[in-house]
């Protein structure tokens, strides 16, 4: 009865006022609202259903058009890219994740405040990316994710295919240039590996906008550094238990969201966050951890990281390193090359922040005097601005996105940072 009665109260309150063309939609989210119910307990739970929603779902709650189109790569996989159309004037905008992302990243923090939304509302095409071995582009047009070599690839690869195949297939939607590119972490190193590697894609592109630009990453403070040592033996195991995939996203969705779901526990899974990231509890929104929590981590190869491994070990931006033997048979060469930054011709803008444990100053110094066209260097204005900040912090429109917004319409920064 009690079941019974929790879907009469649903359907009264959630249905009421939808049109026949939402009934399958809502039916959809009410059954989802049951079960989330019947498993957390109904007492004293204020529920957000963008926890049970996929990106699209979330982008029509909010009160947007929401479109899903699958994209193919030169070797493959079909990857989904989001999108909140605008008019038939409206400048294309790509928003790329980082590691362990999707693009629900861009909208988790709200209308009125997430980046996806405020570029809608500047009357912006907005498009949101989806990397291979994520959520919602894990698969390929003959390979299983349960063969391994599904997950042989690196960040090199998504940005020598994933990153071309999403903006080449923008512009011939749109007929037109990608007007601004933004990414995040590893939606930034991509950038760079393809602007490097594949400088014809990277002139379809007017602008670069790197949020916590990740190309040297040697300097970080987080605590990861010190699981480094012990990385190829973890990779053995990822190989082992998981095909190469980096644990398996589903079931680490599964353990945090109510592992972390309340009380003592939700505390710890926040601090756990901090201590990777760098802690700033002032700018985080508990109330969202949950909605974050059962949308990432997303995906990725165990190999994307162990080409991040490699950069702290070796300090360098270079291709991935297999060994001295098979570099030689792939390079040509016993060492991995570097990526040529002097390509990138593109302008950028780089904003990062202090307190970032992931990407220091120090880091972001050594990339801003290779990059031959930086148009804009900027520094949060809050001292404990961490990694994850870009995305989900309370004043991030405030503080990052009224930024990005000014380089979009080719408005002069006022205080340009200077790193010399």
């Amino acid at each position: 009865m009690r079941s019974l009665g929790l879907i009469y109260l649903l359907f009264f309150c959630g249905l009421h006022a939808a049109s026949a063309a939402d009934v399958t939609t809502e039916l959809s989210t009410l059954m989802k609202r049951i079960i989330w119910i019947n498993r957390n307990g109904s007492h004293n739970i204020e529920f957000n259903s963008d926890v049970i929603l996929n990106t699209p779902e979330i982008i029509t709650k909010a009160g947007y058009p929401a479109e899903a189109h699958v994209v193919m790569t030169e070797d493959g996989y079909l990857l989904t890219l989001h999108r909140i159309p605008g008019g038939n004037d409206s400048l294309p905008v790509l928003l790329q994740h980082g590691i362990l992302g999707s693009s629900a990243d861009w909208v988790i923090l709200g209308k009125g405040k997430a980046l996806a939304y405020l570029l809608a509302d500047q009357g912006y095409d907005v498009w949101l990316g989806n990397f291979r071995g994520n959520t919602y582009s894990k698969t390929h047009v003959s390979l299983s994710p349960s063969n391994s070599t599904f997950w042989d690839f690196s960040f090199n690869e998504l940005g020598i295919y994933d990153l071309p195949a999403m903006i080449t297939f923008i512009m011939n939607k749109r007929s037109q240039p990608l007007h601004t590119y933004i990414g995040h972490s590893m939606g930034t190193t991509t950038f760079y590996v393809m602007s490097s590697e594949r400088p014809e894609i990277t002139q379809m592109v007017k602008i670069m906008i790197s949020l916590a630009p990740t190309a040297f990453i040697n300097h970080l403070k987080s605590p990861i550094r010190y699981l480094v040592p012990f990385w190829k033996m973890f990779q053995k195991m990822m190989q082992f238990f998981f095909h190469g995939e980096f644990l398996r996203s589903d079931f680490v969705r599964f353990f945090t969201k109510y592992g972390c779901g309340r009380g003592f526990s939700k505390k710890i899974c926040s601090h756990a966050m901090f201590l990777i990231f760098g802690y700033d509890k002032e700018q985080f929104n508990n109330t969202l951890q949950p909605v974050i929590l059962s949308h990432d981590p997303a995906g990725t190869s165990a190999k994307t990281l162990t080409h991040y491994i490699q950069m702290i070990q070796s300090s360098k931006f270079c291709q991935y390193d297999y060994g001295r033997k098979k570099n030689q048979l792939i390079y040509n060469s016993t060492e991995p090359p570097n990526y040529n930054l002097a390509n990138i011709m593109v302008p950028v803008a780089l904003i990062y922040s202090k307190n970032d444990w992931l990407i220091s100053i120090e880091d972001v110094k050594k990339l801003y005097h290779l990059l031959p066209n930086v148009v804009d260097m900027y520094e949060v204005p809050w001292s404990s601005f961490n990694h994850i900040d870009f995305l989900w912090a309370n004043d991030a429109p405030k503080l990052v996105y009224e930024r990005i917004l000014k380089i979009m319409r080719n408005e002069k920064p006022s205080n340009l940072t200077s790193m010399e």
